[in-house]
């Protein structure tokens, strides 16, 4: 999430990615289509029992869903939309399922990219005399 997202876009994005419109949304909280119309366009701001309402509903932080916290995603179970995109979702899994990847990962993290690409480039050789040899 950029660092100057607003809560109307956060509140959109956080919506658009249930697949709710804004008239299922606002039956699920008990308040009119227009009510979310004028959240999302920033014609009105959430009453704190509205944050608390958005928050619950979505699973996610009042500080995320009021763009003060950045870097907090959703909490709750992980299968029900816990990361923000299926790439990240999948390098999770992945990391979680292949621990000693993480490693690696970890690494990665702490060089410089051309680092990274040479490193990529040997990998790349090994694959092919792998192949050659029938391993």
């Amino acid at each position: 999430m950029e660092a100057n997202m607003k809560f109307k876009d956060i509140l959109y994005n956080l919506r658009t990615e249930k697949g709710l419109s804004q008239a299922k949304l606002a039956k699920s909280l008990n308040v009119s289509t227009g009510t979310i119309g004028m959240l999302e366009t920033g014609k009105r701001m959430p009453s704190v029992e509205m944050q608390e309402a958005l928050a619950d509903y979505f699973n996610v932080s009042l500080d995320y869903l009021m763009g003060r916290d950045t870097k907090s995603i959703y909490y709750g179970d992980p299968q029900e939309h816990y990361y923000m995109n299926d790439d990240a979702r999948e390098l999770a899994e992945f990391l979680h399922k292949n621990p000693d990847y993480k490693v690696l990962f970890d690494a990665s993290r702490k060089v410089k990219r051309e680092d990274i690409e040479f490193v990529k480039q040997m990998i790349d050789r090994m694959r092919g005399t792998d192949d050659d040899t029938g391993c």
